[in-house]
């Protein structure tokens, strides 16, 4: 039973991965709802995010959807502020950790609400 959730987890997470969307903001929340701890859930997504970019990356180039302009300095600062959240990671509290990752979900809700509440008036007034 603990192979199948964990396999749907994965389905769940690897999909929107797949799609450029982050699959973590998935996968962690099912994980930590399993009863994974949340730190080992963002390790977990921190592994599986590596076999998942090396075959959506040929996929994506392919289709002509990567674009080199500002790539060095987009990969550079991903680089430097991960492995210093790795850091804070490996020594805040998981409670801390869950409520950082919870509010985060919440922010990036409201920002995608906002967006498509924008798009839709913006197409409104040209209608």
């Amino acid at each position: 039973m603990a192979f199948l959730v964990l396999f749907l987890c994965g389905v769940a997470g690897g999909v929107p991965a797949g799609m450029g969307m982050g699959g973590g903001t998935v996968l962690i929340p099912l994980l930590t709802l399993f009863g994974v701890p949340q730190p080992c859930a963002q390790a977990v997504n921190l592994v599986a995010f590596l076999p998942m970019a090396a075959l959506a990356l040929p996929v994506h180039a392919k289709s002509g959807l990567l674009r080199g302009e500002g790539l060095v300095p987009l990969v550079l600062s991903a680089l430097v502020f991960s492995a210093l959240g790795s850091l804070c990671a490996a020594v805040l509290p998981s409670a801390l950790l869950e409520r950082a990752f919870g509010a985060f979900l919440i922010v990036l809700a409201l920002l995608r609400l906002a967006a498509h509440f924008r798009k839709n008036r913006a197409r409104d007034r040209l209608l």
